[in-house]
């Protein structure tokens, strides 16, 4: 079988607080990733999450797992894909879509069979997944980097100038709870998400990319008052709870792709942390 996953279950707050390095990297750090030849998922209790990747040689087929009892993989849920690779396709019950490089793709629920391909399959494409339950079906759609909502946060002057590309989100693709987006950090900048926050309705899972060789990005999570990291090396994702900050620092600037899924759309719901008061 090309398709292979691993099931990882919630855990409390006080129980992380106990955790050591490696603990706490097997329960969040999703380091199996953009493997040739092969789709490898993670199935998360925290909102029933899927993250995953597909890279394909010859085509490659999303076949349902069976934490799903579903018939199908998209029986039951939406899906999210961001090529990060080279040039592919990506084609759901027949019709074709062409993804270049940070080109997206929204699948909804029912689409029964996706067939994921790469242009040259020495250059292949490399797609990262996301999927979250769905309770009823919204088109296929295409989004585009240049068709992205782009926000321009922060500043030079703190290290965090980065631009924000919204992807799969309201306003630009109707879905169930899926939202998946983009931020790249310029020049210069290392701090991604800060100040920091917390969304208790929603989980989410980032995605780092573009970390030049030689380089790492040092992710913080845990409560605002008992953070956590985890280190982190690139097209490596982690898993950040519903009661967990979720930022980062990089020894170079660099990309990370966002996903969230869980009671509400909206983007801006967010409970923020005062810098000065992490600990």
């Amino acid at each position: 079988m090309a398709t292979t996953y691993e099931t990882r279950y919630a855990s409390s707050p006080e129980a992380v607080k106990k955790y050591d390095t490696t603990e706490l990297r097997n329960e969040f750090l999703i380091d199996d990733l953009m493997q040739q030849g092969k789709i490898n998922l993670t199935y998360t209790h925290y909102d029933r999450y899927i993250a995953g990747s597909a890279v394909p040689e010859s085509p490659l087929t999303l076949e349902s797992i069976d934490p799903l009892k579903a018939e199908y993989f998209l029986e039951r849920r939406e899906l999210g894909i961001i090529n990060v690779g080279n040039a592919g396709a990506v084609e759901v019950d027949g019709t074709v879509y062409q993804l270049g490089h940070k080109d997206a793709l929204y699948i909804g629920q029912g689409a029964k069979e996706v067939v994921f391909k790469s242009d040259d399959a020495s250059k292949p494409a490399k797609f990262y997944l996301n999927s979250a339950p769905a309770h009823t079906s919204y088109p296929t759609k295409k989004v585009s980097l240049a068709e992205a909502n782009k926000l321009e946060l922060g500043s030079l002057e703190t290290a965090n100038h980065r631009t924000v590309s919204q992807m799969i989100i309201g306003g630009i693709v109707t879905t169930c709870q899926l939202q998946m987006g983009m931020t790249e950090l310029k020049t210069g900048s290392v701090w991604n998400t800060m100040p920091a926050h917390v969304h208790d309705r929603r989980m989410e899972v980032y995605f780092y990319l573009d970390v030049p060789e030689g380089q790492s990005v040092c992710h913080f999570m845990g409560q605002p008052q008992e953070t956590r990291h985890i280190w982190m090396q690139n097209h490596q994702a982690v898993i950040s709870p519903p009661w967990s900050i979720h930022c980062g620092s990089g020894t170079s600037n660099y990309t990370f792709i966002w996903g969230m899924a869980g009671e509400n759309l909206d983007y801006s719901d967010m409970d923020v942390a005062k810098i000065t008061d992490l600990r």
